[in-house]
């Protein structure tokens, strides 16, 4: 292969590696989970730039450090399932999360002896690994494949119960549903699956240049999704059962003096001509700056005196608005029509906000209205 093609390629990758990493620790959105990105991050690109060294080198002590580096993809499944976990639940690393730090120590001690070799052991290690003599860690990239695929896996099902609960909640679901997490983990596979391949079957092609190159590519991409992403709302782990009112969030103390005026702006906006809750991406910091006061007092307000979160409170204005045009016979929209019209962006979601304030499906709350409409009628004509 064209060693100093991928020297440059390398280099350039774990520049950008550390400038990305910088960005992301000191992004304030999602903070938890960006250090977790970034440290993950930082860890491509010393891996890629020490197989630069190694490559233009050729030297026996930087293959030292070439083999320890070549441990560090079994840091990356852990860290993605980490920093998907701070993502969909707020929470940081913990000294308890070293355990999923277990799979790179095991490796470290049964592959250690290398890097305690001699230089002279080291020489000759790193000559048979130029010739292509895969004499030591030709077994582990199976091993790799298979711990690290887990770990993705396990992301996965916590994005899949993330998405879950915020359909169940939020009208504006489709934003928050962490797209990204899945084109990351999909780059995270096809490099695995090269890895597993160029291990099992010797082709000219599958060589490593092109795996760390597509590293060096996936580093490109998890810098335009990273950073682009917006604050990602944590949801509750559980959420009421079909038909069961929420429960109003809780507060102590006496309530502010300017509660009943809060109240009363809030009920202006959602009443007026062009009622607030009909916005589809609507948040609470945006109906906040509509009221002319702070968020804080205006969350207190929803919690105190309409009952349950800010998205209890608009969701529960939206079925209700929805619930009218269903119950009109006039109104011949389609039940999605209908539901985008009072602001839900989601068909899941309006489904399951509908059950579980009205007890019953939007469909079949409109078949029963217009059995109502009609019976109604038959006894009027009589």
């Amino acid at each position: 292969m064209d060693i100093s093609f991928w020297v440059f390629v390398y280099i350039a990758a774990a520049v950008q590696a550390a400038l990305l990493a910088l960005a992301l620790w000191r992004r304030s959105a999602n903070r938890e989970a960006n250090r977790l990105l970034a440290v993950w991050v930082a860890l491509a690109g010393v891996d890629l730039a020490v197989k630069a060294g190694y490559w233009h080198t050729l030297a026996p002590e930087w293959f030292r450090v070439y083999r320890f580096v070549a441990l560090f993809p079994f840091l990356y499944g852990s860290l993605f399932f980490l920093y998907v976990r701070a993502l969909t639940r707020r929470q940081g690393f913990r000294w308890r999360d070293l355990w999923h730090l277990l799979g790179f120590a095991a490796m470290l001690l049964v592959t250690g002896h290398v890097l305690l070799a001699s230089t002279a052991r080291l020489q000759a290690m790193s000559a048979s690994w130029i010739a292509g003599e895969r004499s030591i860690g030709h077994w582990f990239d199976i091993v790799l494949f298979v711990y690290s695929l887990s770990y993705v896996a396990a992301a996965l099902v916590q994005v899949h119960r993330y998405r879950r609960r915020l359909r169940e909640r939020r009208s504006d679901a489709d934003r928050l549903s962490l797209r990204w997490i899945d084109t990351m983990a999909a780059c995270q596979v096809v490099i695995w699956c090269i890895a597993i391949v160029q291990a099992l079957v010797d082709l000219p092609i599958l060589n490593y240049g092109l795996l760390f190159g597509t590293i060096a590519a996936w580093i490109c991409v998890v810098g335009w999704f990273s950073l682009g992403q917006p604050p990602v709302a944590v949801e509750p782990e559980t959420a009421p059962a079909d038909g069961e009112a929420t429960a109003p969030m809780t507060a102590t103390g006496p309530d502010d003096a300017r509660y009943d005026d809060v109240a009363s702006r809030l009920t202006q906006l959602m009443d007026g001509a062009a009622p607030l809750y009909l916005e589809p991406a609507l948040t609470i910091g945006q109906v906040a700056k509509r009221s002319g006061y702070p968020e804080y007092l205006v969350s207190a307000v929803i919690n105190r005196r309409f009952g349950g979160t800010f998205w209890d409170y608009i969701n529960r204005l939206r079925v209700e608005a929805a619930r009218a045009h269903l119950a009109d016979a006039g109104d011949t929209r389609t039940i999605l029509d209908i539901a985008y019209a009072c602001g839900f962006t989601s068909k899941s979601t309006f489904n399951a906000a509908f059950k579980r304030q009205v007890g019953e499906t939007p469909s079949g709350y409109r078949k029963a209205a217009q059995l109502l409409t009609t019976a109604a009628g038959g006894a009027g004509r009589r």
